[in-house]
């Protein structure tokens, strides 16, 4: 069902002129535009730390070397 709506909006939004399927557009970004406002809003320094367990005890210039050195086969 939902598939036959959306093909349906489809093909009214293709009989629209050029104007009003740029309008259309817009519209339909502001609209969503809304929804999308309400969810939380992260921050990439949350990402700070994630994963530290696992580079313990790696010397990170050593790997830096390492993984340089097999760049080159």
């Amino acid at each position: 069902m939902a598939a036959h709506t959306y093909e349906s909006a489809l093909q009214m939004a293709e009989s629209l002129s050029v104007e009003e399927q740029l309008r259309l557009i817009a519209e339909l970004a502001a609209r969503t535009g809304k929804g999308a406002a309400s969810e939380p809003q992260h921050s990439i320094l949350e990402l700070r730390g994630l994963g530290q367990e696992i580079w313990q005890g790696i010397d990170a210039q050593q790997y830096v070397h390492c993984e340089r050195a097999s760049w080159n086969g």
